[in-house]
């Protein structure tokens, strides 16, 4: 694995893990409490790594590579919350 891969791929779980931090319903108070531009900072995260995906792949396969790890990042975290962090009786 190059840099540039290994660059794409950190952009497009940071940019996961910034848009999951903005959301309402992040269960991670520590997150929740940094994330007022979170939404911001994923969608410019999520762009360079398209752009790198593309360099790196080209149009087609870039991104769905792009997609493909963002949506894994999407998908992750918030099962990842739901194993770790407390219940808060019920209410997330």
């Amino acid at each position: 694995m190059n840099l540039q891969v290994a660059a794409a791929i950190l952009s497009s779980l940071l940019s996961a893990a910034a848009l999951y931090a903005a959301s309402p319903h992040c269960r991670w108070s520590a997150w929740r409490r940094r994330g007022a531009r979170g939404n911001v900072v994923g969608l410019v995260l999520a762009v360079v790594s398209l752009v790198l995906w593309v360099a790196e792949l080209g149009g087609g396969a870039g991104l769905c590579a792009m997609l493909g790890t963002w949506m894994l990042g999407l998908v992750a975290l918030p099962y990842l919350a739901w194993r770790t962090a407390p219940s808060n009786g019920g209410m997330a």
